[in-house]
């Protein structure tokens, strides 16, 4: 066999030649970023975001399915191309484009309904396909939103509704309810201005709860029910002298346990099986069979703790050699550095990859243009929720949903628009005295 059949056999059909062809594309792709207009990017950010939004309408129908997901177009040669990669860099541009007019920096309710549409059709085509992890991976841009000057409420529910999610998957519904009634009535005892006794009440309630819950699990229900006793007793007190508390009170607590209600009945009576048990290997893991859901995030913790302090040496990992850890290439690329590289190069790369986002931040604050402001932003968020999600769910501090990280993990698509992205900015930044 000749050279040239070596060659062509070397990029068609190995991983290393796929990948390196891809690595060449994204090198000349940023090379044409940088020669055009850094207009282009604003002026056209509406045709991209169609196109995108075409491309994830097609994919549904015509679309080649893999890992139970049909979201890439496959084309000769081994090549695939997934459109929702694309996606993510369009709706940024669209965000930053759309945020860059003073009418719609959330000042109205219109600004609100074009904002959060354009980031929710996206997010409801991706779903379909079904690719639940990089429809969430469009939730980064709340970071830019808050950049941008959304309320701080909107955060606040958010982060309230995931605890209680997350606390009524891990703990008895009935006790995450009393627990509300609980918390309700010590903030009912502490608006209390009258008696300086009942707020000393409401404390030693309060600290005596969470002694009893971090170490004593077995007096939790009986010091909540003390608490349902003090809730109606505050509520007497405080109708007729504190009726602004006594409804927000009521108003959460009631809310919040119809959502305990509704998770507990949906995770058990509409989620199917498999979903179920991606939900337990996160949340209750003692539920799920070691060889079976468990096994991905069991050998990717063992490939990462056998890494040590320095590491294996680079291609000396055992585990990650012997092909242990599923998607070791992609999804689970982390365990790779962990085990080769150690505590060591472990905490470097995190350390790197923070320097690269502060770095990103630095440059979103002293641009000239709004948009290019906007869009650095908008990049921080999706770099970041890939980063932390991807490398939380290793190590079994998130659920796996399948999202690569940025510039490390194999895939074509991933790493052309990510090297878009970054092409775009660094564009954007070097026009920033032309504006």
């Amino acid at each position: 066999m000749n050279y040239p059949d070596n060659l062509v056999d070397f990029i068609l059909h190995t991983s290393v030649g796929k990948q390196t062809i891809w690595i060449g594309i994204s090198f000349i792709t940023i090379f044409i970023i940088l020669i055009l207009d850094w207009r282009i990017w604003d002026t056209f950010a509406y045709p991209i975001y169609g196109v995108s939004m075409i491309m994830l309408f097609l994919v549904l129908f015509i679309g080649t399915e893999i890992n139970g997901a049909a979201s890439w177009f496959v084309f000769p040669g081994g090549f695939s191309f997934q459109p929702s990669e694309f996606a993510k860099f369009a709706t940024a541009l669209v965000l930053a484009s759309t945020l860059s007019n003073p009418e719609n920096n959330f000042r109205s309710n219109s600004s609100y309904l074009i904002v959060f549409s354009l980031l929710a059709i996206p997010m409801v085509l991706i779903f379909l396909q079904p690719d639940a992890g990089s429809a969430l991976v469009f939730m980064s841009f709340f970071i830019l939103f808050y950049r941008v000057g959304l309320s701080n409420t909107p955060y606040v529910i958010v982060a309230w509704i995931s605890s209680l999610f997350i606390i009524s998957l891990i703990f008895d519904k009935i006790a995450v309810i009393l627990l509300l009634l609980f918390l309700g009535t010590t903030f009912l005892i502490l608006n209390q201005k009258r008696e300086i006794l009942f707020k000393q009440i409401g404390m030693g309630v309060l600290i005596s709860g969470i002694i009893a819950i971090w170490y004593f699990d077995v007096l939790l229900y009986g010091l909540i029910g003390l608490g349902l006793i003090f809730f109606i007793i505050a509520i007497i007190e405080l109708r007729t002298r504190n009726e602004r508390a006594t409804f927000f009170t009521l108003i959460s607590v009631g809310l919040s346990s119809f959502i305990v209600f509704v998770t507990s009945y949906a995770f058990n009576n509409l989620l199917r099986s498999h979903q179920q048990e991606r939900i337990n290997v996160w949340l209750n893991p003692s539920k799920c069979d070691p060889r079976g859901s468990l096994y991905n995030v069991l050998q990717s913790k063992l490939a990462i703790g056998s890494g040590g302090f320095q590491g294996k040496g680079f291609l000396e990992g055992i585990m990650t050699k012997l092909n242990y850890v599923p998607e070791q290439s992609t999804d689970f690329i982390f365990c790779t550095i962990g085990e080769e590289q150690g505590f060591v190069g472990s905490a470097a790369f995190i350390i790197i990859f923070m320097l690269l986002l502060i770095r990103i931040t630095l440059l979103a604050e002293r641009q000239k243009s709004i948009f290019a402001r906007n869009y650095a932003y908008a990049l921080v968020g999706i770099l970041f929720i890939h980063f932390v999600v991807n490398i939380g769910m290793t190590i079994g501090l998130f659920p796996i949903i399948g999202i690569p990280l940025p510039f490390i993990s194999k895939g074509g698509s991933s790493l052309l628009f990510f090297s878009i992205m970054i092409g775009v900015l660094l564009k954007l930044d070097s026009s920033r005295y032309a504006i």
